[in-house]
């Protein structure tokens, strides 16, 4: 570029005043024997050097914050499985308790049963179809195992032997319509047979001129030969009024949508005496 004459004059003398400046700030010193050159150099590149360093500090925090999150991923990750793993052990120590809790109840009623011939079975299998109420055992002919065994578990009555096998054995539920038990009424000692519906409640039939409330416990009459008498079958929900005899729908006492340990009765017990006189209802009426 070419600069004009009439200010070349002006440029040399600015240019003179530059250089006299120059001289002087290295000959003029400040505090502490400080040149001002280096005043001036230092005012000059400070705001250079401060944004420099204030950039190199965010990106190395971002740097760090993003090996921060990596590592705090990754420990979430472990701590996560962890916590599954936990909760796995958690689920187990429970069934294990369940478990030992059923066993207890299913001793203790044995010991309070001394003169029934009992032996432990576990259920390994349920029949799919929902209008049939049949249950497979883990015990059979081996074990002693017949048809038309009782089986029942700490909380009363399930059923009876319906075939056997060599290793396991068929489980005919109270519940299936086919089924029927022997029952009476607890307060009042007044016989029937409770029946299954095919659903999860039975009918307590063949009760008749009775006053029936519901939270009345049922139990087994022994009449039916398979079950001995007082095991608990049920309670009453609930009374429909018919004639001659009442209808009486029961709930049953063992919980039968989730059996895993049951009790088969090898010995059969005798007829009561004096049911053996009379048939059901016969003093009732």
């Amino acid at each position: 570029m070419t600069v004009p004459p009439t200010r070349r004059p002006l440029l040399l003398f600015a240019a003179a005043i530059g250089v006299q400046l120059l001289l002087l700030a290295f000959q003029i010193r400040r505090d502490n024997n400080v040149r001002l050159i280096r005043v001036w150099a230092a005012d000059a590149f400070t705001p250079i050097d401060s944004a420099g360093t204030t950039s190199i500090g965010w990106l190395g925090g971002l740097w760090h914050g993003y090996i921060y999150l990596l590592g705090t991923h990754a420990e979430n990750q472990r701590l996560n499985a962890r916590v599954g793993q936990l909760q796995l052990e958690v689920d187990q120590l429970r069934g294990q308790a369940a478990e030992a809790s059923r066993l207890a109840a299913l001793l203790d009623f044995r010991q309070s049963h001394p003169s029934l011939s009992l032996l432990g079975a576990r259920v390994i299998s349920a029949n799919p179809a929902p209008s049939t109420r049949i249950v497979y055992i883990d015990r059979g002919k081996s074990s002693g195992v017949e048809r038309d065994m009782g089986v029942i578990t700490a909380d009363g009555v399930v059923g009876k032997i319906l075939e056997v096998y060599p290793g396991s054995a068929q489980v005919l539920l109270i519940t299936d319509r086919e089924s029927g038990v022997g029952a009476l009424l607890a307060p009042t000692r007044t016989q029937g047979v409770a029946k299954g519906t095919g659903g999860p409640m039975l009918n307590l039939d063949y009760i008749a001129t009775e006053k029936v409330q519901p939270g009345e416990v049922v139990l087994t009459s022994g009449l039916d030969q398979v079950f001995p008498t007082d095991l608990p079958v049920g309670k009453v929900l609930a009374m429909q009024p018919r004639s001659p005899f009442e209808r009486i729908e029961v709930e049953p006492a063992a919980h039968l949508d989730r059996l895993e340990d049951v009790l088969v009765i090898l010995n059969r017990p005798a007829t009561p005496p004096t049911a053996a006189a009379d048939p059901p209802n016969e003093r009732h009426r």
